[in-house]
């Protein structure tokens, strides 16, 4: 893990930013409070509807199953599940065992899946017989001693009594590990702490204080902030969870018309398929007050819309390694809110360096990854995060992002790493080279545009070839090209090196075939 100078733990300490309380703990405080609480899951497949208490008892029994199975303190439970109640149960689960865990989006294909399983060693894995885009591989029970499959044996792990109480832990020691894509190949294991993560769940919770509606959340539950906004922060706020697993925009207007549910932002296309449909109506309008957009690209034409519509859009900046760098308040001048990413978190600083990179650091800040190469290049002695973003800070303070060092395509509030995709395009013979980048899309922010030069002789693979060969890689669909051309060669440096920016540049005012 990084390097925590012995200042920054003392002023986090002080300041109330790290507790001395375990996740489990945490939860186990504000369960009681809100075991009345409903708790609805709106699906086709496996609709639920009862109240935190429930879930909270659910979560007991596992608990106590899965203790008495060995499971204990700093053992790791990864879940690959949908946005239903057993995946809030695991989660609650594990953390009042003390345990580490880790959620993987359920979209995730078999590529992906052993990538994480063979990184983050987990002891528990639990999973969905089927979904669709998803189903369970029972290859997985050789790698993993403890498997429970929901729609099979998945209620066998829980024990008749509850578990009382919550198993003692270190607040400094790994509670999570969230894989994220970022510039290398395959996804990395970002750690953090019960601390780190308590204190992004208040200040996110802080930060939506204002805004008292219930939300309806389709984030996956397998990402990390959609792990967090579903089971964390309406706990504390008490208020109903309304969660979805699949967004279809006319249903998500029915329901919110129903239950009298708002949609409290995120990657924008959540907002804005919303906006776009023939059943959005006055009535809709009234219920979306506040709408924080973050975890993608934010186009300024974005927030200008939804602001001349009456709407009150803030944008917020973050990463899985450091959720919640800066973000504007309810109450920032109209130009922070729709131009700008805010300005820092309590407890976050920010600086820029010489070659316009954000560095970082603040009590949300991750502990580290699992690969201490990446650790170690990621991160200084002096506790500042290298985010890999360009910025600007302005002179009141706050910060506009103005471009990425990395090659991440961010689709939807998911990282796709360039370079996974290019490895797989350069697996089809009639390709000679590929390049990857992201194209702007209205729908999702950015999608994959994939740029490729084909062998002599050979021809250019239509798109359908293409999803046929990722299908067969067991890629998850979220990576699969979605723009298609082809060059005869790149621009490059001197030395041979492909210039992406000036690809980006150039797709920005091309078209390019779906």
């Amino acid at each position: 893990m990084r390097v925590i100078p012995e200042d920054l733990r003392v002023r986090y300490e002080a300041e109330g930013w790290w507790r001395r309380e375990s996740l489990g703990e945490l939860l186990t405080e504000h369960l009681a409070r809100a075991r009345a609480v409903e708790f609805h899951v709106h699906s086709e497949i496996r609709p639920w509807h009862g109240t935190f208490g429930e879930v909270e008892d659910a979560a007991r029994r596992l608990a106590a199953g899965l203790r008495a199975r060995g499971v204990g303190p700093g053992d790791v439970i990864a879940f690959q599940l949908p946005n239903w109640m057993e995946a809030a149960a695991t989660f609650y689960a594990s953390a009042l065992l003390g345990a580490v865990t880790v959620p993987i989006v359920h979209f995730y294909g078999r590529r992906e899946l052993d990538h994480i399983i063979e990184s983050a060693r987990p002891k528990v894995f639990v999973t969905a017989a089927a979904f669709p885009r998803m189903s369970f591989d029972p290859g997985v029970r050789a790698k993993v001693p403890i498997v429970g499959v929901v729609g099979d044996d998945f209620d066998d792990l829980s024990a008749a009594e509850p578990l009382a109480g919550v198993l003692p832990v270190d607040p400094g020691a790994p509670a999570l590990i969230a894989f994220t894509s970022g510039t290398t190949s395959a996804a990395k294991g970002v750690v953090h702490s019960h601390q780190t993560l308590g204190c992004e769940t208040r200040q996110l919770a802080e930060q939506n204080e204002l805004d008292d509606s219930a939300h309806l959340t389709a984030t996956p539950v397998g990402h990390f902030i959609g792990m967090v906004g579903a089971f964390l922060i309406p706990l504390l706020h008490g208020k109903p969870v309304h969660l979805t697993d699949v967004w279809e925009p006319g249903r998500a207007l029915a329901l919110m018309r129903e239950y009298g549910l708002s949609v409290g932002g995120g990657p924008p296309y959540f907002v804005t398929s919303l906006l776009d449909h023939p059943e959005f109506t006055p009535e809709h309008m009234s219920r979306v007050k506040y709408v924080g957009l973050g975890g993608s690209t934010v186009p300024v034409s974005v927030t200008r819309r939804l602001a001349g519509m009456g709407l009150h859009p803030f944008r917020a900046y973050g990463s899985t390694e450091h959720p919640s760098i800066t973000a504007s308040r309810y109450s920032a001048p109209e130009f922070e809110r729709l131009e700008t990413d805010g300005r820092p978190m309590p407890g976050v600083e920010i600086r820029i360096a010489e070659d316009g990179e954000i560095l970082s650091r603040g009590p949300d800040l991750c502990l580290g990854y699992l690969d201490p190469e990446l650790t170690e290049r990621a991160f200084d002695a002096t506790g500042w995060y290298r985010t890999g973003d360009i910025g600007v800070l302005h002179a009141d303070g706050h910060l506009t992002i103005t471009d990425r060092k990395s090659d991440v395509i961010i689709r939807g509030g998911e990282n796709i790493s360039a370079l996974e995709v290019e490895e797989v395009l350069a697996q089809l013979p009639a390709i000679a080279e590929a390049v990857v980048v992201a194209v702007p899309d209205a729908r999702f922010g950015e999608v994959v545009g994939a740029v490729v030069r084909v062998r002599p002789g050979a021809a250019l693979p239509s798109v359908t070839d293409i999803r046929e060969h990722f299908a067969a890689a067991g890629v998850a669909r979220q990576k699969w090209p979605e723009r298609l051309s082809e060059v005869d060669d790149y621009p490059r440096t001197p030395s041979g090196k492909v210039q992406k920016h000036l690809i980006r540049q150039g797709i920005a005012t091309s078209s390019m075939r779906e």
